[in-house]
Parts: C-alpha cells; sequence; structure tokens
C-alpha cells in the first residue's frame, strides 16, 4: 500500500506565492483557472495543511465565494500543529502534534489515498527537500510581484531537479507547470559547456 503526495502552488511569474496590496489570484483568475481548481478539488484525496494555510482557508471558505470550497469543506484534511487543538473549526479535519516528514513518510506508506498540500510554505519546503513530493503542480500568473512578493515556496530551500510532465496554458494567458521534483545531487560528468579542446594551444599564441 502506498499513495503519492502533491505540493500545489499559485505563484507571480517571480516565484511569490502571494504579495502585499495585490488582490488573489493577483486578479487574473480566470474562468479555466477556476475550472482547474473545481477539477482538482473534486478528485478523493486527503488535504493537507500547516497551521498559519489552514487557518487562513478556514476564515476564506466562510468569508468567500468560490465553487470549489464545497469540495475543500467536504475533503478530509490534516493540519500539522503544536498549537491548535480540537475541534478545529473547519469540518472533516484532523490535527497532528508530530513531525511533518516523518508522519508523511509514514501515511505515503501505510495508506493508498493521495495527499495534497497547497500553500503551506515550510512545510512543503521540508517535504521537498526530503524527497517525499511526488509532483509538484505550479499555477503561475502573468504578473512580477517584485518587492510585495511573500511566501516564495522556493526561494532559500532544497536544490531540486525538475521533469516537466505536464503544460498547460490557461485563459490564454496563466501557465499550469507539472513537475516531478527530485532533490538535486551530484552533477553528472560531460553536462554543460565544455572547456575547448584547443584551449591551452590558444593560451600559448
Amino acid at each position: 500500500m502506498s499513495t503519492t503526495f502533491t505540493v500545489d502552488f499559485f505563484c507571480s511569474l517571480d516565484g511569490y506565492g502571494m504579495a502585499k496590496g495585490w488582490p488573489g489570484y493577483w486578479g487574473k483568475e480566470g474562468p479555466e483557472v477556476v475550472e482547474d481548481r473545481v477539477r482538482t478539488f473534486a478528485q478523493d484525496q486527503v488535504l493537507v495543511f500547516g497551521a498559519t494555510t489552514f487557518r487562513q482557508f478556514r476564515h476564506f471558505v466562510t468569508a468567500f465565494d468560490e465553487p470549489y470550497y464545497q469540495s475543500l469543506n467536504e475533503l478530509p484534511k490534516i493540519v500539522f500543529s503544536s498549537t491548535l487543538e480540537e475541534p478545529l473549526g473547519w469540518q472533516n479535519s484532523t490535527v497532528l502534534n508530530e513531525d511533518a516528514v516523518t508522519a508523511i513518510e509514514r501515511l505515503k506508506r501505510t495508506t493508498d489515498v493521495p495527499m495534497r498540500s497547497h500553500g503551506s510554505i515550510a512545510l512543503n519546503r521540508a517535504l521537498l527537500a526530503a524527497g517525499l513530493v511526488d509532483r509538484l503542480e505550479v499555477i503561475m500568473f502573468p504578473a512580477v510581484s517584485g518587492r510585495a512578493g511573500e511566501a516564495g515556496l522556493l526561494h532559500g530551500g532544497a536544490e531540486l531537479d525538475l521533469e516537466l510532465v505536464e503544460s498547460t496554458v490557461l485563459d490564454g494567458r496563466t501557465q499550469k507547470l507539472v513537475y516531478i521534483p527530485h532533490v538535486h545531487g551530484k552533477i553528472p560528468e560531460g553536462v554543460g559547456p565544455q572547456p575547448r579542446k584547443d584551449q591551452g594551444a590558444v593560451a600559448d599564441r
């Protein structure tokens, strides 16, 4: 028995997950982006959150109206936290007060229900670094957050090699990129620019 873990990340072109002063989706969601979210969260899966993102989504689903929020309410949810206690104020939610890397490694071996985490920057940085993420799904909006940018999942994290398995343009402007991530290891010999074979002879002239 085993399952997959997907990290789901919204970002601007410069890799930030949110930006001060900008609206949600950077104001560029479009109907195809919304349809993608509906399809994504209609799947049978367990949603995994860090505490901060859990609190944010718990607020979003009551304060705002998106067509996939009912699915978020109905899906089972896990939140890793040492401060939150049940009842958590969001249906079908369970808190785990343990190391997330250890717990996800165990859950991947002992369940066959796929897991997905959206946002949750610190949590997902750790899982990427541990090699526990099977798919990295990035929806990149046509905006540069610049100095306003925050929550850069891939900024300052592990080095990764990415295998592109899906590329889609949504609403004619937003890219959905799906990768299989691999923790970056030793660089094989013979890759990248190679020295000129006659480099020594040129230097002697």
